[in-house]
């Protein structure tokens, strides 16, 4: 199965563009996400939720256009009440997520997309901004669905990230609609 879970990772980020999703493939020393235990499986959700309303807030900063401006609304209300979620049952459960190389990574490549939104304007903005939550919530749910949810271990943790999911399935069709709107 571990096999089968790396090959699945391997193919999900070799198709990934070149946002979020690279942050997502094994690093150089062939750390695998699929071997990821609970507490930092834990960890890199919530670190990706947080990149999310960095994003979102950057978004509410510079943009003018409506359309895009609910989407970024949306994703800070979502994200923080997974987060809260998430780490109330950290705290029920007595456990403490753990830091780990996909965090990590993800959090480095955070800091240069927020830079390059920074430095963008206008539609240049709405355009780059759009895509990349695109891209960013294909590369997560990818990972979530084929990669964490089927190795996670304590069914309490499970089941918010089976929930979680199916919130963020939806903000990539929401995702979508804006790329396309914004062309």
């Amino acid at each position: 199965m571990n096999t089968l879970r790396t090959a699945i990772a391997a193919i999900v980020f070799a198709a990934l563009p070149m946002t979020a999703g690279n942050a997502l493939a094994q690093d150089a020393m062939g750390n695998d996400p699929a071997e990821l235990n609970d507490l930092e499986i834990a960890h890199v959700a919530y670190t990706a939720d947080n990149i999310d309303i960095r994003y979102a807030e950057i978004a509410l900063e510079k943009s003018q256009n409506q359309a895009v401006r609910n989407f970024a609304e949306t994703m800070i209300r979502d994200h923080t009440a997974v987060n809260e979620q998430a780490l109330a049952l950290l705290d029920e459960l007595g456990a403490e997520a753990q830091d780990n190389f996909l965090s990590q990574q993800l959090s480095e490549n955070a800091d240069k997309i927020a830079v390059e939104l920074e430095s963008l304007d206008g539609s240049a903005f709405d355009q780059r901004y759009a895509e990349n939550e695109l891209a960013y919530h294909q590369a997560v749910n990818q990972l979530v669905g084929d990669v964490f949810i089927p190795n996670i271990e304590n069914e309490e943790v499970k089941a918010l990230f089976e929930a979680g999911h199916e919130i963020f399935l939806v903000h990539q069709g929401h995702a979508e609609m804006m790329v396309e709107a914004l062309k």
